[in-house]
């Protein structure tokens, strides 16, 4: 019945998970230094093809970018962002001045729209939006009338073109994976938090009765008992009452650890109620069940639990039956909670069968 080194653990101790702002401002460090090589390639072409001025300018965009990574390590993200924005803004302006609507620096500001969309509430957010709308057309409406200040050769327009391109394809596709895995991974941490008793990380009564629904259906169809014992702790209001609450934490704790230590993969444990533990053991008969529960209760006796300098005994009083092929598991778990009070009643520390 013991669980091997490599089967997952019942009890799932809490996971420090990231928040969603961290993890957000751990996006926004790649995507700056993403853009910084970016601009190292803009840099190139520029270069390449006679535009020293926007070439050079991309130096600065690169320092920038450089200051904002720093900015974001330190934690001023306030000041990450304003660099973040000027560099953008700046950029889209100079670029689309200099060489055109053809080049594609404006598909930039489009990629602002989501996290504004998603960062600004009320007036700032139609003033935001506002003001993008008003760049890309007012920037849209000089080039149409005046020109490109300084037309780039059409082959250095179409590589800067592709290259703008690749890059907003690129980042669009990078921030909805980033999104859908932040939503999907919020839906799991939900569905294990709705399971899961948040004291032991065993699952909790509701999930357990629609696991056992499960497990009943197949016994019917294979004709298998399936044991059913629920645990108690004995005098658990006297250590709340004597110790403290953080004590009665820790016991339930240590006998949670202890009753999944001891059950197979297969087998259903929740925490019942309170100080109640209920095992679905498919599979298993009467003396099977009872055996497990004999052991548990031995580990138990034998393992007080450390609360500071304190070491306080712990015992646990078991009933257990089995559940039958052609009976709901309602009727078994009835008897196992009559074994339960027999337990109780015969002095505690013990286990008692009622077929």
């Amino acid at each position: 019945m013991n669980r091997s080194s490599t089967d997952p653990p019942v009890i799932r101790p809490a996971v420090q998970q990231r928040s969603v702002g961290a993890a957000f401002w751990g996006m926004t460090r790649r995507v700056t230094v993403m853009a910084a090589y970016v601009d190292v390639l803009l840099l190139v072409l520029f270069l390449a093809f006679d535009q020293p001025l926007l070439g050079w300018l991309n130096l600065v965009s690169i320092t920038m970018y450089m200051l904002a990574y720093l900015a974001l390590k330190r934690r001023r993200n306030a000041l990450a962002l304003a660099l973040i924005w000027a560099e953008v803004v700046a950029h889209v302006a100079l670029g689309t001045l200099m060489v055109g609507w053809e080049s594609g620096f404006h598909y930039y500001l489009l990629m602002f729209i989501p996290a504004v969309a998603v960062g600004a509430r009320g007036w700032m957010l139609a003033a935001e939006l506002g003001a993008l709308m008003g760049m890309y057309l007012g920037l849209h409406h000089w080039v149409v009338s005046h020109g490109a200040l300084n037309p780039m050769q059409p082959l250095g327009l179409e590589l800067v073109h592709a290259v703008n391109v690749m890059v907003v394809f690129a980042f669009a596709a990078y921030t909805a994976r980033y999104y859908y895995g932040l939503v999907s991974r919020s839906e799991e941490r939900l569905r294990h938090q709705a399971a899961t008793d948040p004291l032991t990380g065993l699952a909790n009564r509701r999930h357990l009765l629609l696991q056992a629904e499960l497990v009943a259906a197949q016994a019917r169809r294979s004709g298998e008992p399936t044991g059913v014992v629920i645990a108690d702790i004995d005098h658990f209001k006297r250590v709340n009452d004597t110790h403290g609450h953080d004590a009665g934490d820790a016991v339930l704790v240590h006998v949670a650890r202890l009753l999944a230590a001891n059950c197979r993969e297969a087998d259903l444990l929740a925490r019942w109620g309170g100080e109640e533990f209920l095992l679905v053991l498919a599979g298993c008969d009467a003396e099977a069940s009872r055996t497990l529960a004999e052991r548990v209760r031995r580990l138990v006796s034998d393992s007080p639990v450390a609360v500071g300098e304190v070491r306080l005994p712990v015992t646990l009083s078991f009933g257990v039956t089995v559940a039958q092929p052609h009976e709901g598991l309602d009727e078994a778990i009835a008897r196992a909670d009559r074994a339960l009070y027999a337990s109780k009643t015969a002095g505690r520390d013990r286990v008692s069968l009622v077929g």
